[in-house]
């Protein structure tokens, strides 16, 4: 279902790939700060601690940052 019809050709992919490569290099760059966002410890995110094991489920986490992508990916396409 990912792209149903939809083809990218070789000139959007080169974009693609240019655009996302920018942004690797970007989000390294700024990791210092970037790593002072408390994203991954919000609240509703699960953490279950036992003696020998540490679960990590980052629920709100992964839901605010899909509603980012999305806004992100809906700005682009218009």
């Amino acid at each position: 279902m990912l792209l149903q019809g939809a083809v990218i050709k070789g000139d959007d992919m080169q974009k693609v790939l240019v655009i996302a490569g920018l942004i690797l290099i970007l989000a390294g760059l700024l990791w210092p700060w970037l790593g002072k966002i408390p994203l991954g410890r919000l609240p509703g995110d699960i953490v279950i601690n036992k003696p020998n094991m540490k679960i990590f489920f980052p629920v709100t986490t992964m839901i605010l940052l899909s509603l980012l992508i999305s806004l992100i990916i809906r700005i682009f396409r218009k």
